[in-house]
């Protein structure tokens, strides 16, 4: 198949790379974001230069100019790997084949753009990724596959993309297009009593709130790790917090956001009903850092409060 691929970053060059390692079909052009001064070049244009295939950076995707680019190399199927721009319908349903798109949930759970973080952050044990066909909603189209995975006790926005979403979402790809070129590729309706979509995962949506369980406001901190990061305030400064566990108590009755005890590993908050080992923190304007450099540079004692 003539194959059209529209995305950015590693996912998209590792799809890439993927599809021509497979060597079943032809990659006939890539689409991905313009470049931006003062940044580093996108991984999928890089990689899609070196293997000598033409290269589209549109300002908008639904701009008349990239419509006809896309039409123009009369695709058969069109793969989108991490995309954030809207794309039209006319470039959705010009390919022979259609257009099949990678989401890291268990759709129709979880639609828009944070769905990796939300999962973490609610408390939940499982979540996965699909390929679906898109339609002119969003992450509202026909399931073509999913794959799913366990949320482990200590994941990590981090660990759940990289170790595993990223790695698994890269083979479903490949196993979507080749059900797509045998003609045997499913396309099952979503159930829209069980949707459920949630918007970007922001600074607001990470700050602590002490009163809570720890074990929420560990989750929070680990659906937040490494982005946008968890906060909370020491006075006038925000405090950004990484890597955590779940603390092992301390003072009864402190308190939530009192820190009941510091050691080598770092610093445990009180929270609504135990404690949080703060492991990793960072200041603004500062890199990370370990949390009892932190506590040692800050001068901060037991029964100081955060939050």
């Amino acid at each position: 198949m003539r194959i059209v691929l529209i995305g950015q970053q590693a996912f998209g060059k590792s799809v890439l790379e993927a599809i021509f390692d497979a060597g079943k079909d032809e990659v006939a052009g890539v689409f991905c974001s313009p470049d931006q001064e003062g940044r580093p070049e996108d991984p999928l244009k890089a990689g899609a230069q070196e293997r000598s295939v033409p290269v589209f950076q549109p300002g908008r995707f639904r701009s008349a100019e990239a419509i006809e680019q896309f039409v123009g190399l009369s695709p058969d199927l069109c793969v989108m790997a991490y995309v954030t721009d809207i794309v039209p319908m006319e470039m959705i349903q010009a390919p022979t084949h259609g257009t099949i798109q990678y989401h890291p949930s268990l759709l129709p759970l979880h639609r828009g753009p944070s769905s990796i973080n939300w999962p973490i952050i609610m408390g939940e044990k499982q979540t996965g990724l699909s390929i679906f066909w898109p339609d002119e909603g969003l992450d509202t189209g026909p399931v073509l596959l999913q794959k799913e995975i366990e949320i482990g006790p200590d994941d990590t926005l981090g660990s759940i993309y990289f170790n595993r979403l990223f790695p698994m979402g890269v083979e479903a790809m490949i196993e979507a297009i080749d059900l797509v070129r045998e003609g045997n590729a499913p396309k099952v309706d979503q159930d829209e009593e069980r949707a459920t979509y949630e918007s970007w995962a922001r600074a607001k949506d990470g700050k602590i709130d002490w009163s809570l369980s720890a074990g929420r406001v560990y989750d929070l901190i680990r659906g937040c790790n490494p982005q946008p990061g968890a906060n909370t305030t020491r006075g006038d400064e925000t405090l950004r917090i990484f890597d955590a566990s779940l603390g092992t108590g301390g003072e009864a009755g402190a308190a939530p956001g009192t820190i009941i005890a510091s050691g080598d590993d770092g610093f445990q908050v009180a929270t609504g009903d135990g404690a949080v080992l703060v492991r990793r923190v960072q200041r603004p304007g500062a890199k990370k850092e370990p949390a009892a450099e932190f506590a040692s540079a800050a001068g901060l004692k037991i029964g100081d409060r955060l939050g």
